[in-house]
């Protein structure tokens, strides 16, 4: 990451940012929710990435030392927080709900303690969703990480992958439950649903998503997308 900049307040308000911008390397002293009401927003640290579009927030602790990203045009709402209602002391991205949209839209407008009350309570009631590509360490997996990145539609096997490494099966299967906590297949399907949220961001039309991040038909990648996400992918844009 750049030289971070450490602010002591998390900041409330609206950011409206363009395809590619971002927010570099910072920590504040507070919590805060990152919310793209229109477009995709992704948080990374040295632990990861989380991404979320219009049904998703991103949940940052106090201390974390994090970069924004924005894909499409960004309408990206920050809400500070003095206390941790969610009781994470790691970024996640969380479920929103059409109440919880409408608070934080409310409350980066124009700030109110009662707004604020209601938020934490939905916020409360938020579920975890499962949008989290971690980053490896070891030089062996970041190598074919790497590659998988670069062609998140290719379909090479484990065993190609650890040829490519010079390890085993057994050994890159083992790098990839050791250091990412999931197997191999479940990591490329979080890469290519990341992929994917970006590519929809940026105006790609769904079939082109599907065969750009390595599904066969249109149908299969709805069907993952909706497991993933909850939704389909356009009601995971247009919200409600």
């Amino acid at each position: 990451m750049s030289e971070i900049r450490h602010t002591p307040e998390a900041p409330t308000g609206i950011r409206m940012l363009a395809p590619g911008a971002g927010i570099d390397a910072h920590r504040h002293d507070n919590h805060q929710i990152a919310y793209a009401r229109r477009g995709v927003v992704s948080i990374t640290t040295d632990a990861g990435s989380w991404v979320a579009a219009a049904n998703r927030a991103i949940w940052i602790p106090a201390g974390t030392v994090h970069e924004h990203r924005a894909y499409g045009d960004t309408d990206l709402r920050l809400v500070g927080l003095t206390g941790n209602p969610l009781n994470l002391r790691r970024p996640a991205v969380l479920a929103v709900a059409p109440l919880l949209r409408e608070l934080i839209i409310s409350y980066t407008e124009e700030p109110d303690e009662r707004v604020m009350a209601v938020l934490l309570d939905q916020l409360r009631r938020s579920p975890e969703q499962p949008l989290h590509l971690p980053t490896p360490r070891d030089p062996r997996l970041a190598a074919i990480c790497r590659l998988l990145h670069d062609d998140p539609a290719g379909s090479a096997s484990l065993p190609e992958l650890a040829r490519r490494a010079g390890v085993s099966d057994r050994t890159l299967s083992r790098l990839f439950r050791t250091e990412l906590g999931m197997t191999f297949p479940q990591w490329r399907t979080q890469l290519r649903l990341h992929h994917a949220l970006v590519l929809l961001a940026e105006g790609a039309a769904v079939t082109t998503v599907a065969h750009r991040c390595g599904w066969a038909t249109a149908s299969a990648f709805i069907d993952v997308f909706r497991r993933a996400l909850g939704d389909t992918p356009g009601r995971a844009f247009t919200g409600w």
